[in-house]
């Protein structure tokens, strides 16, 4: 098999033609846009053959030729290929970094304060979060390992379960006293309800119409009130009195424990239908840090049961 020799270029190369520019690859790559177009140049000089069309102008000034184009899928592919194949030349070791994606409140209101606990078990891991409320290509990203919420199918992903939740109505101590008639899931008709919208449009995402509709409130809107899309922020709102929110269990657990936050209706049981999943490409499952991060993940959300 002929192997080839300019892999500098070819990362130059496909750096430019996804930026279509040398000046946002050379910021990709740490490099002077003088060096990357040296590269590009040199690779187009041993195919005999340009690589992009430039123009002096305009947006796209540096754009792949057709050819460049039908090429570029099996390049990036064989570059991926590439870095994992020095994954797997370390994977004997601990060393190095583990790239973790989660959403930003699972890092805010779980992970981060669980991950001291972690860096001091494994001193020589060093855990770079990715935080994104939208799914990341654990390929094209660089990805060990993340935690999702959802029904635990994710394209290309093996997922395991890490723990259940249920979600109910929180709100302050100092609003629970303000109002003092909060007697049955009814009067909430007349408190401002605090909406989770970090999943909006997930049909099985729960929302106060249906918790209202279990805890058996006649014809239940629950439409009104403040809308926010990040979970650990409606927790926030809540502590500071702003209105009741409909909160999941695993994020309202310290809020809970500390007093910030007490429960309403704790006689009514809801669980939620999505779940929390460790999810890794099969392919990395050997890698020790993944499988350690992993392993550590578990026993904490054990822990958590047991408290």
């Amino acid at each position: 098999m002929k192997i080839p020799v300019h892999l500098n270029a070819l990362r130059a190369f496909e750096a430019s033609a996804r930026h279509q520019s040398f000046s946002a690859a050379a910021a990709e790559l740490n490099v002077t846009p003088a060096a990357v177009g040296q590269l590009v140049r040199t690779l187009e000089d041993w195919l005999g053959t340009p690589l992009f069309h430039r123009t002096a102008g305009g947006r796209a000034r540096l754009t792949p030729t057709e050819a460049a184009e039908r090429a570029l899928p099996d390049i990036r592919a064989g570059l991926d290929r590439l870095g994992l194949g020095l994954e797997r030349l370390r994977e004997g070791s601990l060393n190095g970094v583990l790239t973790v994606t989660v959403s930003p409140a699972f890092a805010a209101k779980w992970l981060l304060p669980r991950i001291d606990r972690f860096q001091t078990a494994c001193p020589d891991t060093d855990v770079r979060l990715d935080t994104n409320l939208k799914a990341v290509d654990f390929l094209s990203q660089r990805i060990d390992i993340g935690v999702r919420y959802g029904m635990g199918s994710w394209p290309g992903l093996t997922a395991e379960k890490l723990m259940d939740e249920e979600v109910y109505p929180v709100c302050s101590p100092e609003l629970l006293r303000k109002t003092g008639s909060l007697k049955n899931p009814a009067d909430l008709a007349h408190e401002t309800l605090i909406h989770d919208l970090s999943m909006d449009g997930h049909a099985e995402f729960p929302t106060w119409a249906a918790w209202l509709h279990k805890a058996g409130v006649a014809n239940p809107s629950g439409s009104r009130g403040m809308k926010i899309n990040n979970s650990a922020a409606v927790l926030q709102a809540a502590a500071e009195g702003h209105g009741i929110a409909l909160a999941r269990s695993i994020m309202a657990r310290d809020d809970l424990l500390s007093g910030r936050l007490v429960r309403l209706f704790g006689e009514i049981s809801f669980a939620s239908p999505l779940a929390y999943y460790v999810v890794y490409r099969a392919d990395c499952s050997g890698l020790p840090r993944v499988r350690t991060f992993r392993d550590w993940l578990m026993q904490e959300a054990q822990s958590d049961l047991r408290a």
